[in-house]
């Protein structure tokens, strides 16, 4: 695919960034595309490689490989590089119904798993290929809203407008049911609008995907609280199928002396509050949960962790000090570490300079984790006290161990990011669906406990990525179909 001899005369091209002294004046999306001859280029970067893992989405060796939606990514990479966009944007949605999203927001598993970039050390710029292709699709009118034809009589109560929930109602509606979206919140997305700052994804991405799926005959009903305001009873007896897409919003705490202090927040509510006060009045209503002027303490290192040091440093906080209970990652591959089987490390410490030069230290402390929160006397967090860590084996497992050593650090905010341990249980409660010991739903094929309700996405899986989210309700559309049809084409 793409250009024979490219990969060896064309280098990888990535996208630019305005400098990060630009980019955290606002809370805009900060990459800068390519001009389309040199996407195309980077097109042609794509090897024959014979045994294509950047679409296998397979298990190799015990770790997962390449897309989960299993993208035709060597075909849409040659689309690219002939100029035949138009050709390139269906081949992209025959698999992937939101590029947008994930070219946005994914991690690029296909990247990780790129033959390109075990034999010249730089994979081909999926991702961004992905980007250029979808925002052609919009500015060319090749992706708009195509109604199904005809109505098969059948009734779906999707509970959850995010990526799972938007997933499975797109193509349950494609084939022809009726399908309404139920959101407890007052916009569409759940994770991706209020989860995921608008630096990385700009929520109009979300609005026009919602007007397509709304042209195309999916009705959402905002501000409904199915197990609250919304009945389950009620759904079950309006609808022929009900699909729980919940997400995994049960954050995890941190146990330690000092937790009840004010000024210590879970990062999704940090995170929610600002994106909420940035659409509804840019910020002018003062409801955001802010780190103007605070020395904010972030725990967590994943994606969720990082999103909450780039709001707070947008927001004007004096420092900003992040914790990883883990070790720092290798710069380089490790002498033995053979590809496929091991995700190529990259390098990203961009702009951790800049981090240091504007706030005075280093900004993120590996192995590390909280033994006990400070309060002052009007019972505020003023600080912390922090353990080091270190790996050792125990019972056979290897773990992360307190070694002794502590020391303070000063701080009037504190982000708790340490991830999620399963769906908020009432909803499944209200249906009478049974959970698993790790709080999420158990299934059978994405079937539950009860007949006619399934479930899919985080509030199944656990917490995981929005290309997971997407995969997991293209197979429930499936099962639901068939449990609804007798067969499918989905």
């Amino acid at each position: 695919m793409g250009k024979p001899t490219g990969f060896m005369e064309i280098k990888r091209q990535n996208s630019l960034e305005l400098p990060p002294e630009e980019r955290i004046q606002n809370f805009k999306e900060f990459h800068l595309p390519l001009l389309a001859e040199e996407q195309q280029a980077q097109g042609a970067r794509c090897m024959d490689c014979g045994v294509p893992f950047c679409q296998s989405g397979m298990l190799l060796g015990g770790m997962f490989s390449g897309c989960p939606l299993n993208n035709l990514i060597p075909e849409w990479n040659d689309l690219i590089y002939q100029g035949k966009w138009n050709l390139a944007v269906h081949r992209l949605i025959a698999t992937n119904r939101y590029p947008e999203f994930t070219s946005r927001v994914c991690p690029a598993l296909c990247e990780a798993a790129c033959t390109c970039g075990m034999t010249t050390g730089d994979p081909v710029t999926v991702k961004e290929n992905e980007r250029a292709i979808v925002e052609y699709g919009y500015e060319s009118g090749a992706i708009h809203a195509v109604p199904p034809p005809t109505r098969t009589g059948k009734k779906v109560a999707v509970v959850g407008a995010g990526p799972a929930g938007l997933s499975v109602a797109d193509l349950l509606n494609k084939r022809g049911h009726r399908v309404t979206i139920y959101e407890r919140e007052d916009r569409v997305g759940g994770l991706l609008m209020y989860g995921i700052p608008n630096m990385k994804l700009e929520k109009w991405v979300i609005d026009r995907r919602v007007k397509i799926l709304q042209d195309e005959g999916i009705e959402f009903v905002m501000n409904a609280n199915v197990g609250g305001n919304i009945s389950a009873e009620d759904l079950k007896s309006q609808y022929d199928a009900v699909v729980l897409c919940c997400g995994a919003k049960q954050a995890r705490d941190i146990n330690a002396p000092g937790r009840d202090a004010g000024n210590i927040y879970f990062a999704v509510d940090y995170l929610t509050s600002v994106t909420r006060s940035l659409l509804d009045s840019n910020f002018a209503d003062g409801k955001a949960i802010s780190a103007e002027g605070k020395r904010v303490l972030v725990i967590g290192g994943g994606d969720t962790g990082n999103d909450c040091v780039g709001t707070a440093i947008r927001q004007g906080c004096e420092s900003v000090l992040q914790l990883e209970m883990m070790p720092c990652p290798p710069a380089e591959r490790a002498p033995g570490n053979d590809w496929p089987e091991w995700p190529r490390v990259l390098k990203t410490d961009y702009g951790q300079q800049e981090a240091i030069a504007k706030f005075g230290s280093d900004p993120r402390v590996y192995q590390t984790t909280v033994k006990e929160f400070y309060k002052n006397e009007a019972g505020q967090v003023c600080g912390a006290l922090l353990e080091k860590l270190e790996s050792q084996v125990v019972d056979g497992r290897r773990q992360m161990v307190p070694t002794g050593e502590e020391f303070s650090v000063d701080c009037d905010l504190v982000l708790i990011a340490a991830g999620f341990v399963g769906c908020e249980s009432y909803v499944a409660d209200a249906f009478g669906v049974d959970l698993t010991a790790r709080g999420v739903v158990a299934d059978d094929h994405y079937a539950t406990n009860v007949p006619g309700v399934f479930a899919c996405g985080d509030m199944r899986r656990g917490q995981s990525l929005v290309v997971w989210a997407l995969r997991e309700g293209r197979d429930t559309a499936a099962v639901v179909d068939k449990s609804l049809m007798g067969y499918t084409n989905l």
